[in-house]
């Protein structure tokens, strides 16, 4: 069926494997995020990869700066910093003035999203321009080492793979080891039993959200490592997120991580043997199939009723 020997198709396997992690720890991130915000409040945020898309515009501007000031090899860390805190900061404002009207009403907090993405998307254009920019990357993220010599692993996937991993270590000690984490799963759990026992479920539910686009803006910051950046570079991975987080069961973390492993893998592997569009569809097809059996997604929370 393909021109390639045994040990090629071998090769071309573990490549697309280390490819497909780049894409896993970008769908990690994001999603992650969007697990945070739908499975505690049921907000379909369809302007998440807007805030991604924040993340990004934010580490390609501190480049320009650090270039500018010949800190290019510096600023990196702090750009990914500074991407979690103007996505945090632009989310807590947009719970307040948006979507705290509209909890308990999934269709107007989709429209209301999208159309929020719509006007986030046109201030992009107006502010960096309708071509797509990138960053400049520190050195020492440039290149990459070989295990082999047919295996050539790029250091910058490396890279947003640690990030992914200290970014979902950091939000599973946030949720299960923390007391605001007490109190998010408390809200989650029995909303009205939360607030008779004194927890603020408002605030909860405003910081939640701010948390959920922060971890956005740092997916964004980690993309630039691995692809430009343009205006509409957060819907083309919004689709792809909420089928993470409903493949692997809302508010799950474990089904969030297995779930972006395996459509990041699937993908990346079948897009080298078919065409990107065959690849998705195939992909598409097999979740599908599986929903179809589990509605409730791989890991499914449990919840006391």
């Amino acid at each position: 069926m393909f021109d390639y020997s045994m040990a090629e198709i071998g090769n071309i396997v573990v490549m697309q494997a280390f490819s497909g992690l780049s894409l896993f720890s970008v769908l990690l991130l994001m999603a992650l995020g969007l697990a945070i915000i739908f499975g505690q409040m049921g907000v379909i945020n369809m302007a998440h990869g807007e805030f991604m898309a924040i993340g990004a515009y934010t580490t390609v501007f501190l480049s320009r700066v650090a270039e500018t000031y010949g800190i290019v090899n510096y600023y990196f860390l702090f750009a990914i910093v500074a991407a979690f805190i103007i996505a945090f900061i632009i989310g807590y404002i947009v719970e307040f003035a948006l979507i705290r009207h509209l909890y308990k009403r999934p269709l107007d907090t989709l429209l209301a999203t999208w159309g929020l993405s719509l006007v986030m998307q046109q201030i992009f254009r107006s502010t960096f321009g309708a071509k797509e920019v990138s960053a400049v990357l520190p050195e020492w993220l440039m290149g990459s080492f070989q295990p082999t010599p047919d295996i050539d692993i790029p250091i910058n996937g490396v890279f947003v793979l640690v990030l992914a991993a200290v970014v979902t270590l950091g939000v599973f000690i946030f949720m299960f080891r923390s007391r605001w984490g007490l109190r998010v799963r408390a809200t989650v759990q029995n909303r009205v039993m939360a607030g008779a026992v004194g927890i603020n479920t408002k605030k909860v539910d405003r910081v939640t959200f701010a948390l959920g686009c922060g971890i956005a803006g740092v997916a964004g910051a980690a993309f630039t490592t691995i692809a430009s950046t343009g205006p509409t570079t957060g819907s083309l991975y919004i689709v792809d997120s909420f089928m993470v987080v409903v493949f692997g069961g809302a508010a799950s973390v474990l089904g969030t991580i297995a779930s972006a492993f395996g459509i990041a893998q699937a993908q990346s592997i079948l897009q080298f043997f078919m065409t990107s569009s065959m690849g998705k569809v195939a992909t598409l097809m097999v979740i599908v199939g599986i929903l179809m059996m589990r509605p409730e997604g791989l890991f499914a929370s449990k919840v006391r009723k």
